[in-house]
């Protein structure tokens, strides 16, 4: 029986900051548009935290049951440590779910958007089947299109829309940037695994591209994620406070690239996170002065 603090542990509380940053970009980029609405905002980081933690447990079920956590290196693993069991792993994954979709559906409601309804139903899907089901597609290499995708595109411009009917500009360029960030944070967990993925089966990217170019790959995705702002500095000159990230990105870049130890390659989980959240409260702090500039 796994105790409150394993179940906290494998909710993996590190991948949280990638939930709520696009729900701070597509805030404030809501918010230049004089269209901030706090409750709608609100909802949607609920429903973009419970998709997180319910694609965490939805991928500890599924590799654990597949054996491909038996014998790996970082934070635990409920399934493939033995603290739970499969079903109640699985159990928790559909209740985060169902949570989610409860306050989506009162967001739907509120703005009367009614086809966003289809847009969650596929966020849903799309998490359980990254490692779940009898055709994986995060067994395939396609695990990145989908974080960028959902917790990049959709989430930032959904937060967007359900607050000013429209998106803008900053609104798809803060989608792109946070969704890169979130992507390395995911291809830096998958080359740190990529022995015992190869190992399972589990095709993902980062096996895809090999050891060199996967590390590679990390570090282009920050540079592309916080030089992107300067396509918005002309009219909105705060922007580029984004910049400031760059010092905070060397230290995890450099042991993505020189870090040849497994072990080494945990900080980075971290880091990245943090990186992400830095990402979205400088990208929006830029949106809501320039407005006044």
């Amino acid at each position: 029986m796994a105790t409150a603090a394993q179940w906290i542990q494998g909710a993996r509380l590190r991948t949280l900051p990638a939930a709520i940053a696009p729900v701070l970009i597509g805030s404030a980029a809501a918010y230049e548009m004089g269209s901030f609405l706090l409750f709608n905002a609100i909802l949607a980081a609920l429903v973009a935290l419970l998709l997180q933690v319910g694609v965490n447990y939805a991928n500890d079920y599924s590799d654990g049951i597949r054996g491909t956590d038996d014998d790996r290196v970082g934070p635990l693993r409920l399934v493939g440590s033995g603290a739970a069991s499969p079903e109640h792993v699985k159990r928790a994954a559909f209740a985060a779910f169902a949570a989610a979709m409860v306050f989506g559906l009162v967001l739907v409601v509120i703005t009367q958007s009614w086809w966003l309804i289809l847009v969650g139903l596929g966020c849903v899907m799309a998490a359980w089947g990254y490692t779940g089901g009898k055709n994986p597609y995060g067994y395939m290499g396609l695990g990145d299109v989908f974080v960028f995708v959902f917790f990049g595109l959709v989430a930032t411009l959904g937060t967007t829309y359900t607050q000013a009917g429209q998106i803008n500009l900053p609104a798809i360029i803060g989608a792109i940037g946070t969704g890169l960030i979130a992507t390395a944070l995911l291809m830096a967990n998958n080359v740190r695994d990529i022995p015992t993925d190869m190992q399972a089966g589990k095709k993902t990217l980062a096996v895809r591209l090999g050891d060199k170019h996967a590390r590679e790959s990390y570090v282009l995705m920050l540079a592309v994620a916080i030089l992107l702002v300067v396509i918005l500095a002309p009219g909105r000159p705060w922007m580029l406070i984004v910049l400031l990230l760059i010092p905070a990105c060397l230290m995890p870049a450099w042991l993505m690239i020189n870090g040849r130890k497994r072990k080494s390659l945990i900080p980075v989980l971290k880091q990245t996170g943090l990186i992400n959240l830095g990402y979205s409260l400088l990208f929006s702090l830029g949106l809501v002065l320039s407005r006044g500039f």
